[in-house]
C-alpha cells in the first residue's frame, strides 16, 4: 500500500484543537521546545484561546507548523510508517519540510513566524482580501480575475488556492475581491463569499513579503529531502537547497495548485491520503478532487491508532 501525508494551513486553527492528542507526551515536548523557541506559550494559546491570539497571522503559522509537527511525532512514536510522499498546503508546506528533514524545527519556527509578520506588514490592514469561489471551473475564475483586473484602475485580483474542481480562492486588493465576487455570481458561481483573512496570500500584493523572504531563507541552511516533498508552486519535488528557497519565495506570490498535487499523488500510484494534523479541511478538499481515493483524518490519538492499523 503507498500512501502520502498532506499537512493543512492557515485556517485549519481553532481553540482546543490539540485536546485529541493531548495523552501523547511528544505532543507537549513539541509544543514546550517551540514555546522556548519564540518564547510564548502555545499550549495554553491552543487550549484557551482566546481565538483573536489564535487567528493573528504571526501566532498561526507557527501554531500551524508545531501541531502538524507534534501530530507527526506522535504517528511516529506509535511506529507508523512513513509515507511515500508528503505535501502541505501553502503554510502546510513548511511543515513537509521540517518531516523529510530539509529544515529544522527550530529554524522552521523562526521562518514562519518571520514570514507571518512580512505578510502583514505587506498589505495594510482592509486594503486585501481573499474569496472563495465555488461552482466556477479554473478557466472561468481566471476569466473573471483578468476581467476585474482590466477594469479596475491600479487594482489587481487573482486565483489564489486551486483547491479542488470547482472550488476556487481568489485574492487581491479589497474592491476588486468585492467586483469579482458580483462577477462570479453573474457567471454562475453556486457561492461566492469573503473570508474572514485580512492578509491577501498567493498573489502579487505579496512581492515585498517574498523579497524580505528571500533575504531570511539564505540564512538557513537545507538539506535533501529523506520524504519526497510535491511544492505547491510546481507540483514538482526538489532536492537542490537553492531551488527549493527559490519555490519558498514564489510561494507567497503564485496559487496554491492543490487539485494537481493530489492528482500527482495518484500518478503516482498513492492509494490513501492521511491529513497529519487537527481538522479535516484538506479532507474534504480531497474528498472531492477524486472519489476512489482513500482518506484519512489523523484529527485525534484514536485516529492515529486506527489509521496506524490501516496503512502499516
Amino acid at each position: 500500500m503507498k500512501f502520502a501525508f498532506v499537512f493543512p494551513g492557515q485556517g485549519s486553527q481553532s481553540v482546543g484543537m490539540m485536546k485529541g492528542y493531548a495523552d501523547f507526551p511528544i505532543v507537549h515536548e513539541t509544543f514546550s521546545e517551540a514555546s522556548d523557541i519564540l518564547h510564548e506559550d502555545f499550549w495554553k494559546m491552543v487550549n484557551n484561546g482566546p481565538s483573536d491570539s489564535l487567528n493573528l497571522t504571526t501566532n498561526t503559522q507557527p501554531l500551524m507548523l508545531m501541531s502538524g509537527v507534534a501530530v507527526y511525532r506522535a504517528w511516529k512514536s506509535l511506529g507508523g510508517p512513513s509515507p511515500a510522499f508528503i505535501a502541505g498546503h501553502s503554510l502546510g508546506e513548511y511543515t513537509a519540510l521540517v518531516v523529510s528533514e530539509v529544515m529544522t524545527f527550530n529554524d522552521a519556527l523562526s521562518i514562519v513566524r518571520f514570514r507571518g509578520e512580512v505578510m502583514q506588514q505587506a498589505v495594510p490592514e482592509g486594503t486585501g482580501k481573499m474569496a472563495a469561489i465555488l461552482g466556477l471551473d479554473d478557466d472561468m475564475i481566471q476569466a473573471v480575475c483578468t476581467e476585474v483586473t482590466n477594469n479596475s484602475s491600479g487594482e489587481s485580483l487573482e486565483p489564489a488556492n486551486f483547491n479542488s474542481p470547482g472550488q476556487v480562492v481568489i485574492a487581491g486588493h479589497k474592491n476588486a475581491v468585492l467586483r469579482g465576487i458580483e462577477l462570479a455570481k453573474k457567471k454562475g458561481a453556486k457561492l461566492a463569499m469573503l473570508l474572514p483573512m485580512s492578509v491577501p496570500s498567493h498573489c502579487s500584493l505579496m512581492a515585498s513579503a517574498a523579497e524580505k523572504m528571500q533575504l531570511q531563507l539564505e540564512m538557513i541552511t537545507l538539506l535533501t529531502p529523506s520524504i519526497p516533498v510535491l511544492h505547491n508552486t510546481d507540483v514538482k519535488q526538489h532536492k537542490d537547497s537553492a531551488t527549493i528557497k527559490d519555490i519558498l519565495v514564489q510561494q507567497l506570490c503564485v496559487p496554491v495548485r492543490w487539485t494537481e498535487t493530489i492528482y500527482a499523488f495518484i500518478t503516482e500510484g498513492i492509494t490513501h491520503v492521511a491529513e497529519c494534523g487537527p481538522g479535516k479541511i484538506l479532507t474534504g478538499l480531497n474528498k472531492r478532487i477524486d472519489k476512489n481515493l482513500q482518506n484519512i483524518a489523523l484529527t485525534d490519538g484514536a485516529a492515529l491508532r486506527q489509521a496506524i492499523n490501516i496503512l502499516i
